[in-house]
């Protein structure tokens, strides 16, 4: 079985097998959260926005989204899927790198994208999005916790079915590092095409995220359970991180 690196060959059965239908209320949650914006939310940035799901959710909701993800197999699938909307424009940019100019409304990055970056990655990427977005422009994005990081340890190896494959997920955990290293092994079910994937997350501290959240110029609002209006608790696996940007703040 042939290792290849992280969200090259994952994108030809991601939404198949990763992805749970999820897309459509977290944008649903998104705009109402933005529509108290006096200023009103139109550009939104899409940051690690892998096949295009959540970009399609948001453009039917009258979004103009610009979607940003570092692999070209991932934006492949998105083209795919968005090619007939002129309201998305796709961009290839690896954190901590923004490829892009112009100022936005607010920046979402869902399902733990910001936690394959490390802690000196996460404080230049999110320093890098404070000066795209306008004076109050939201940040939106989830981000695994302690609970998630104890979960994993507690459950090394975790195999199924999907669709048309066969998959095994084996991590291994480093609580003093607080990193992840997971190795993502996918079957297809009529025995050709096995592959396996490396991938390395970092669980950031929430104290740490706060810390580089305001050190980059954003003010805190709220830290949820998922993308509801639960309050976040020790036992929260995803943390919603809901920041606006510091007024005046422009470096």
């Amino acid at each position: 079985m042939g290792q290849v690196d992280a969200y090259t060959r994952l994108a030809g059965v991601y939404d198949e097998i990763v992805v749970d239908p999820c897309h459509g209320a977290w944008a649903s949650f998104l705009h109402e959260l933005w529509s108290a914006d006096e200023r009103g939310v139109q550009n939104v940035l899409d940051v690690c926005c892998g096949t295009g799901l959540l970009a399609d959710e948001l453009a039917s909701l009258g979004y103009q989204v610009v979607g940003l993800d570092g692999s070209e197999a991932m934006l492949d699938r998105a083209r795919r899927r968005l090619g007939h909307r002129s309201e998305v424009r796709l961009v290839r940019s690896t954190l901590p790198a923004l490829a892009v100019t112009g100022e936005y409304d607010a920046a979402v990055c869902t399902l733990d994208g910001l936690n394959y970056l490390t802690p000196a990655d996460l404080r230049s990427t999110l320093a890098a999005l404070s000066l795209r977005l306008r004076p109050a422009g939201w940040l939106v994005f989830d981000a695994h916790t302690d609970a998630m990081m104890a979960f994993t340890a507690s459950r090394p190896i975790v195999h199924g079915e999907k669709g048309e494959h066969r998959f095994a997920i084996s991590s291994v955990v480093n609580a003093g590092m607080r990193t992840c290293d997971t190795r993502i092994e996918i079957v297809p079910l009529d025995g050709g095409g096995a592959f396996s994937e490396h991938h390395r997350q970092h669980f950031h501290r929430a104290a740490d995220m706060r810390s580089s959240l305001v050190d980059a110029g954003f003010e805190v609002t709220a830290v949820r359970d998922g993308y509801s209006e639960r309050p976040v608790d020790a036992f929260v696996l995803s943390a919603t991180w809901i920041a606006r940007r510091a007024l005046g703040r422009r470096e």
